[in-house]
């Protein structure tokens, strides 16, 4: 096979689109605006294969175990794992956000904010019980768990049809042959979709710098800036630190995934690049019924981005209004944040909304008062994105270091490897 040219490599091809769509927008912002659809469509296209590549990919996972024993260790790894990581990112969020004092100055008054900026957003926000949670995860039908677009609904479906399909024993067998056949036909749709990822980025970011101008750059420059920082060392720390005990570098890892990077940088949507992820954590070596289980699970359970910006958009406002936060106050905050953050399923802008449901469920920091943050919601959803995205991957590849999977040689090798093909041009 001929490497590639380094102008054919989709990587370069989404930058050059991002770098484009920023110029364009900044430029002729009116035409910018008018950009949006080459974004949507491209995302629209990619959600349509979500629910279908995650089913797949989990049944033929799941099934192909025969190790219910193994399942739940699995599962219960997972679950520690990401309520451990995504509370330390709350709490570094939280920390980050008493020591830079962003909001501090000021001096907002509630009552001179639209309330119905923020009103769009809270209608529908609002913190689930135990129960209310536990219920939603239970689609209305067999089909609308892909038409919700709801991933832990998906979740639970696969996993019972991989219970039904092992269930069968040899009779279940030709079943599990066409869903792994379904999931290649999946996964090749998605490689002719991705291919027109660098439209999509240009159409987002022309959007986005066109709709917010200069203004999206420089307003609330503070709170962006650190937020940015903040994720950018939760990564390198925190993450880094993981990958290390783990037997791998977070640098190489993030080499290895620049592709997925990049389209979330351009589409501020982690779950554009769902697809990709499952495949690129297969391919480095961890077994199939893992990513099928923590990456899915992961879309609504260790959003590290966004537990880091709940965090900090929460005591911002405070600060920002002169409303009075002390610690007991933020830490009631951070235990709301915990709950709320599960609703945030890899959807653009889910954070923000997020966001509202913790600022509904504490009333002490006033509710009007997130019609400061809209204007820059864009730019913050991209930083979110991308921790939440390197998140997962990390902790896909930790839980299959825990399950003895693969090695850190092989780790290794393959990380390197793959690295060198990716980067191979002629």
């Amino acid at each position: 096979m001929k490497p590639k040219r380094f102008y054919q490599q989709l990587y370069v091809q989404a930058f050059a689109a991002l770098l484009l769509g920023i110029a364009f927008g900044f430029f002729w912002p009116e035409l910018g605006v008018k950009m949006k659809p080459l974004g949507d469509a491209f995302i629209n296209l990619v959600k349509m294969l979500i629910g279908p590549i995650i089913f797949c990919t989990v049944v033929h996972g799941l099934a192909s175990m025969g190790d219910l024993k193994k399942l739940g260790r699995i599962g219960g790894k997972t679950l520690l794992y990401f309520e451990v990581v995504s509370t330390l990112a709350l709490v570094i969020g939280l920390v980050v956000v008493n020591v830079l004092k962003p909001g501090v100055g000021f001096n907002i008054d509630p009552a001179t904010l639209d309330p119905n900026i923020a009103k769009a957003y809270t209608t529908n926000a609002h913190a689930l019980s135990t129960v209310d949670f536990l219920l939603n995860l239970i689609p209305k039908t067999f089909i609308s768990a892909f038409v919700s677009g709801d991933l832990l609904q998906v979740l639970v479906v696969a996993a019972l049809v991989a219970f039904a399909i092992q269930a069968m024993g040899e009779r279940g067998k030709p079943v599990l042959h066409v869903i792994g056949v379904g999931s290649q036909v999946f996964f090749n749709i998605m490689h002719i979709v991705v291919k027109l990822a660098p439209f999509g980025i240009f159409g987002a970011m022309a959007f986005t710098v066109g709709s917010n101008g200069v203004r999206s750059l420089t307003y609330l420059f503070d709170l962006i800036a650190g937020f940015y920082i903040t994720a950018a060392l939760f990564v390198v720390l925190v993450l880094g630190a993981i990958a290390w005990f783990s037997g791998f570098s977070i640098f190489r890892f993030l080499v290895f995934i620049k592709e997925e990077l990049v389209l979330v940088l351009g589409t501020s949507s982690s779950e554009t690049a769902l697809p990709g992820m499952i495949e690129k954590m297969k391919r480095l070596g961890c077994a199939e019924s893992t990513v099928g289980l923590v990456i899915p699970t992961g879309y609504s359970f260790n959003l590290d981005g966004t537990n880091i910006y709940m965090a900090m958009g929460a005591v911002f406002l405070a600060q920002a209004t002169n409303t009075p936060l002390d610690l007991p106050h933020q830490i009631s905050l951070l235990v709301v944040a915990m709950i709320t953050s599960k609703g945030a399923s890899g959807v653009t802008g889910a954070g923000f909304v997020c966001l509202a449901a913790t600022l509904a469920a504490v009333p002490s920091v006033p509710i009007e008062s997130l019609a400061l943050l809209v204007g820059i919601d864009r730019l913050m959803s991209q930083c979110r994105s991308f921790t939440n995205l390197i998140g997962n991957g990390v902790a896909t590849v930790v839980i299959s270091r825990w399950e003895k999977e693969i090695t850190p040689e092989l780790l290794n090798a393959n990380l390197r490897q793959l690295a060198v093909n990716n980067f191979a041009v002629k």
